[in-house]
């Protein structure tokens, strides 16, 4: 046996034996529940991070605890073509290497290039996944884009229109002039910045505002009703200054009495909470922002085509010039900004399709409540309670080419405007300067209709929007396990875990239990088991963008993937995040390297007692019966600990008993006697590898190999 353990010799031998030996398969002699978990699928555009190497460490070790007790395993390998995300990921490394765009390219040249692109780190990321040894079923790998999964993805959206929970139509939405799509909440992220209020002149009243360049688009002004300055105020009128458009002032309790004056400006074009307070009172809308963020409209010719920095400017200096500006100050609040490139999110009036969420978010919330789907830790029910029962219908169309693309025709004989028929034109030709929400009798079929079912034309064109990503993420669990063979969603649906992040409790989370319900009658899974975050000693999330965090890919080539992986796992509790600087970060994975060292030590030290010694023992020792006591009590306590998902307690439990109780304490007594003591040491080493292989796989399946032990470790019997 060499005198050291070294990972990279060893890793990808083992992982191979464990592949082509078809042992991540569910296996057919297993006789247990069937134990099944679908993978969060990476984004298909770079390479894993902390997060991922997070949910593989707690997947895996589910994973293998499970195949070990003898039930049924199936851990589902997917990647997510991640829409948007890849989208502008992609159109960077055009710009970047090629100097080019993809409207230069074309959607159909752009949408091949981008696959490919998808399928290279696809590639990468599988290796990395074996790299941290994802005991997963690559012969059962999907990938969100799948033609099958994709058929599924479309009929889903098909269904739905026609039972009415899919609709078509105008509300303000989050869009990205950046990304030249919409988005939805959780796909934005709230920016503090300080910028200027600025407080207005209206006549009958002052208001304040940071957007004075669409007071353009002003409707009303809204005070609170129990706002006593305003009462006498209530039912007249104001006069939005350089146009002196007359405005009602009415009462909404969503107007906050200590912003500025107490006096709203209600512009319901361009403000979410605008739009709600018109649409109580029906006012009508006013757009003077483009969706290429730049004025357009009913405005002072001045300001028309400028972007809205340069025209927020120059509406001031204009309001100055007026004497309308009574005065300014410094305001910090939250903007907010596209997830994906940072842009601040403009909010505008946009025909999109939408589903119904209500009908959906019930039995969603009701499954939770009577605990068909457990949230663990107990905490996040709250915060998915709180979302769910305050939740918004949701935008899935997006604007974008990369994805699945609409199932929608339209048809130029039903557009009967000059202005409909010129649009339809312009996207019949692959304009991307089509508008194509002008469009009307938008016709839903996965296949090109032969003709129009209203005026049987055949002069028909496909919608260019594509689904949000998370509409085809979200029937994960059903479309993968209806895919990926012969009764598989038979034995394996609902799943047995979800393990993901709290960051996408929502986006993905909540969803997939909607559309589970909605497919299926049943959840999709029967445990969200949420991880937290992985923070620097400043709070900030870990990432490589920042510099702020360990590459776990650099970690498993230096200290290997069992250090890694216990270095994510080890004592920490479900959920909560864990502040922790680099260089601690570092120096806990070269700890755990340390033990997998003191591992193979033990085991070196075992087998020259095996040789050296007789086992002639009676086995009546106090020392032998003491270890063997507390081997017992520490089968039973990570056993139950991995039961209940306390991965991170059973992984430490088994990590003080191998250094402190077994190597510091019983061998340091026995090192006089280790020929006596021989099997109790081989039993307690044994069974110690079989507690650690769901943690440590690759060195506990390298020293069990190394002490001959009959098969694989990885299909060895769980200790009972």
């Amino acid at each position: 046996m060499d005198k050291t353990y070294n990972h990279k010799t060893t890793e990808s031998d083992i992982y191979k034996m464990w592949e082509d030996g078809g042992y991540f398969k569910p296996l057919e002699t297993a006789t247990g529940a069937p134990f099944s978990i679908v993978m969060p699928p990476p984004n298909a555009n770079g390479e894993l991070h902390l997060g991922h190497a997070t949910f593989v460490a707690v997947s895996d070790a589910l994973v293998r605890y499970h195949r070990m007790k003898g039930d049924p395993t199936l851990w589902l390998p997917g990647v997510d073509h991640a829409g948007i995300l890849t989208q502008v990921t992609f159109e960077k490394k055009l710009k970047k290497e090629e100097n080019t765009t993809r409207h230069a390219l074309g959607r159909a040249e752009f949408h091949r290039r981008c696959y490919d692109f998808c399928m290279w780190s696809k590639e990468k990321m599988e290796e990395q996944l074996r790299a941290l040894g994802a005991s997963c079923d690559w012969s059962r790998e999907k990938f969100t884009l799948d033609p099958e999964i994709s058929k599924m993805v479309l009929e889903t959206f098909v269904r739905m229109y026609g039972e009415g929970l899919v609709y078509r139509g105008y509300r303000i939405v989050n869009w990205c002039p950046r990304c030249t799509t919409t988005l939805a909440d959780l796909e934005t992220v709230d920016k503090e910045q300080t910028d200027k209020l600025y407080y207005l002149d209206y006549g009958t009243v002052t208001i304040a505002t940071v957007r004075p360049e669409t007071i353009f688009a002003d409707v009303a002004v809204a005070v609170n009703p129990a706002d006593k300055r305003y009462k006498s105020l209530i039912g007249k009128s104001a006069v939005v200054p350089l146009i002196n458009k007359s405005v009602p002032v009415i009462a909404d309790d969503a107007v906050e009495t200590e912003f500025g004056t107490g006096a709203l400006k209600v512009t319901p074009g361009h403000d979410i909470t605008d739009y709600e307070i018109g649409q109580r009172h029906a006012l009508s809308v006013v757009s003077v922002i483009d969706f290429d963020g730049r004025m357009t409209g009913n405005i002072p010719a001045e300001l028309a085509g400028l972007d809205v920095t340069a025209a927020r400017a120059k509406t001031v200096d204009m309001l100055k010039a007026a004497g309308k500006l009574v005065k300014t100050e410094e305001y910090a609040h939250n903007v907010k900004t596209c997830e994906r490139c940072a842009t601040v999110i403009e909010p505008l009036i946009s025909r999109q399709w939408f589903v119904k969420i209500a009908s959906l978010a019930k039995p969603a919330i009701k499954a939770v409540e009577d605990g068909r789907v457990v949230i663990i830790p107990k905490k996040y029910e709250h915060m998915y309670f709180a979302w769910m029962n305050q939740i918004r219908d949701w935008p899935i169309s997006r604007q974008l080419w990369w994805g699945h693309r609409l199932p929608v025709w339209y048809c130029a004989g039903c557009q009967t405007s000059s202005e409909q028929q010129r649009e339809f034109e312009l996207l019949a030709q692959n304009d991307t300067r089509a508008k194509t929400d002008i469009l009307d009798d938008p016709i839903v079929s996965i296949e090109r209709p032969v003709k129009c079912p209203k005026c049987s034309g055949s002069n028909l064109v496909q919608d260019p929007d594509t689904f949000d990503a998370w509409f085809s993420s979200g029937q994960w669990p059903v479309t993968t396990l209806k895919t990926s063979g012969t009764g598989d969603f038979e034995k394996f649906y609902p799943t047995s875990v979800m393990n993901t992040a709290y960051e996408i409790l929502f986006l993905w989370v909540a969803r997939m239990i909607m559309f589970g319900l909605y497919l299926t009658g049943d959840v999709p899974f029967k445990v969200a088991l949420i991880n937290g975050v992985l923070r620097d000693d400043t709070g900030k999330k870990m990432s490589k963008s920042l510099g702020n965090g360990v590459n776990p890919n650099e970690a498993i080539d230096q200290y290997g993937a069992d250090a890694v992986r216990m270095a994510l796992v080890a004592g920490r509790d479900n959920g909560n995040d864990l502040m922790i600087s680099k260089g601690q970060m570092e120096e806990r994975i070269r700890g755990y390297r340390n033990f997998s060292n003191k591992l193979w030590n033990v085991t070196r030290f075992v087998t020259m007692a095996g040789e050296a010694g007789t086992g002639g023992g009676d086995g009546k020792n106090v020392d032998d019966a003491r270890i063997l006591d507390e081997l017992k009590i520490t089968v039973a306590k990570v056993t139950d600990y991995m039961e209940a998902y306390r991965l991170g307690e059973a992984s430490q439990e088994l990590y003080d008993f191998v250094w402190h109780k077994f190597a510091d304490v019983y061998i340091e007594k026995v090192k006089d006697r280790r020929g006596d003591a021989a099997p109790v040491l081989r039993q307690v080493l044994t069974t110690s590898l079989r507690l650690l292989h769901p943690f440590m796989p690759f060195v506990t399946e390298a020293l069990w190999q190394e002490l001959g032990e009959p098969g694989p470790l990885i299909v060895a019997e769980w200790p009972r």
